[in-house]
């Protein structure tokens, strides 16, 4: 079973977030316990990644099927980026345990990009040398400041150990960045929620979501990337309570 994360909170609806490629719980403490405010939330670790159990496969019928393993009565789901793609999964195959569904910044259509470049270079860093975060950080060249701090959240320094299945997450990453053919639909009310400045979501995909979600919304946050939730937490936790209270 996935490591989890609980918030408590009021009687209502549980929420469930699963967060995205290379994150963990953690990523979303913050924003979790804001949430919490109106409702349960629980946040947890997908597979391969964080204190959750490593697997030799890493694909969203598994990831569909780890969260369903979580979930004890029917809650809102959110899911950014991967974890968006998981649950649309959980959504489209276990409709039964899905309120309402929160798509951030991913649509469920196969990319072209790869994620190999954050890959490696955790890949590449000579972990037994590493003492301190600033060790780490001198080997990790050529990637933001920012990625690499998001990365090194998942650096155990005390163990030198990544947190992250990187092997299979590499030998999985033509089906992370896919999505598999699936039929049927999900009907309940769907928010997909993106950043105005990423084009992981593109009006081409519209049809393509209507008939998977034909109860979708849409809405952009502005000044937001693809990690919209940590570029604008507070706009991004509006939209989510708002849609999740109607």
């Amino acid at each position: 079973m996935l490591n989890t994360v609980f918030y408590d909170g009021p009687d209502a609806t549980p929420l469930l977030i699963a967060h995205g490629l290379f994150g963990s719980a953690r990523n979303w403490n913050v924003i979790a316990k804001r949430l919490s405010a109106t409702r349960p939330v629980t946040v947890v670790d997908m597979r391969n990644h964080g204190a959750s159990p490593w697997f030799d496969t890493h694909t969203y019928p598994e990831m569909a099927e780890d969260l369903a393993g979580v979930m004890d009565q029917k809650m809102d789901v959110l899911g950014h980026s991967m974890g968006g793609k998981a649950a649309m999964m959980l959504a489209l195959r276990r409709p039964e345990l899905v309120q309402r569904l929160v798509v951030a910044d991913i649509a469920p259509v196969a990319y072209s990009h790869s994620q190999m470049g954050p890959l490696d270079a955790m890949r590449a860093v000579d972990l037994s040398v590493v003492d301190d975060r600033a060790d780490a950080i001198a080997q990790m060249d050529g990637l933001s400041e920012p990625l690499i701090q998001f990365l090194l959240q998942s650096l155990d320094i005390k163990n030198k150990r990544w947190k992250l299945n990187l092997d299979v997450l590499a030998a999985q990453m033509d089906k992370i960045v896919g999505f598999p053919d699936v039929v049927g639909s999900f009907d309940g009310p769907t928010l997909f929620l993106s950043g105005a400045t990423s084009d992981y979501v593109q009006h081409s995909h519209r049809d393509r979501i209507k008939e998977l979600f034909p109860q979708s919304y849409f809405a952009k946050l502005s000044g937001a990337g693809h990690w919209l939730h940590a570029e604008k937490p507070r706009k991004f936790e509006a939209s989510v309570a708002a849609f999740c209270s109607v």
